[in-house]
């Protein structure tokens, strides 16, 4: 389930403001804060492709994501990612849940992290490429001790929203993500994101 941290490119919606980044970077970037902090709510399809570092496939995956200001959900399979806004609870799809708190994210890429507009300055970014009906955007995290090495982002020249990210694990194996059926004016309950034990098979063991 950790893989599906890096699904949240998806709402890249900080504002980045590291002085030494590329200026044209910044201003897609921006404007993708912009658009996504309009947003009162999102929901749509994931496609996770996973390739090895020489090019082999690891196989394909699908899942939903729904997302309101700080809180989401994740589903993929049997597995569940849901997040209050304070705490994380990951379901693994049998008899295990995870607990941790939403904070805990040194290391990867979360749904709070991005629209917090709190990591302004722990990625080094450029515009790669601008052909197109995309723009493509280098990100690499400052700090080493993060469990990727690179990102590349796919916004959408007309929309301004981020459709596709491919992310390099420090070995470059790679995690190409695709989003579709986006619903920006989604209209979700504040229940929908508060933990339920009675919704999980009654065995299940919480680790927190």
């Amino acid at each position: 389930m950790k893989k599906l941290y890096f699904l949240v490119i998806i709402a890249l919606a900080a504002n980045f403001s590291y002085a030494q980044n590329d200026p044209n970077a910044k201003k897609v970037l921006d404007a993708v804060s912009t658009k996504v902090k309009s947003f009162k709510a999102l929901t749509g399809n994931f496609t996770i492709k996973s390739v090895t570092s020489k090019g082999k496939s690891n196989g394909t995956k699908s899942g939903t994501i729904s997302m309101k200001g700080t809180k989401y959900i994740l589903k993929q399979g049997k597995s569940e990612i849901i997040s209050d806004g304070n705490k994380t609870y990951s379901y693994d799809g049998a008899k295990t849940i995870t607990v941790a708190s939403a904070d805990d994210s040194n290391k990867s890429l979360t749904p709070q992290k991005l629209l917090s507009g709190s990591y302004d300055k722990e990625f080094n970014y450029k515009l790669i490429s601008s052909t197109g009906n995309f723009n493509e955007i280098e990100m690499k995290p400052i700090d080493n001790r993060k469990n990727f090495s690179k990102v590349f982002i796919y916004v959408d020249k007309a929309k301004s929203i981020i459709t596709k990210a491919k992310v390099y694990d420090k070995s470059n194996n790679i995690l190409e993500f695709s989003f579709s059926n986006l619903n920006t004016k989604a209209n979700l309950a504040d229940n929908l994101f508060v933990f339920n034990k009675s919704k999980y098979p009654k065995d299940v063991e919480i680790l927190d």
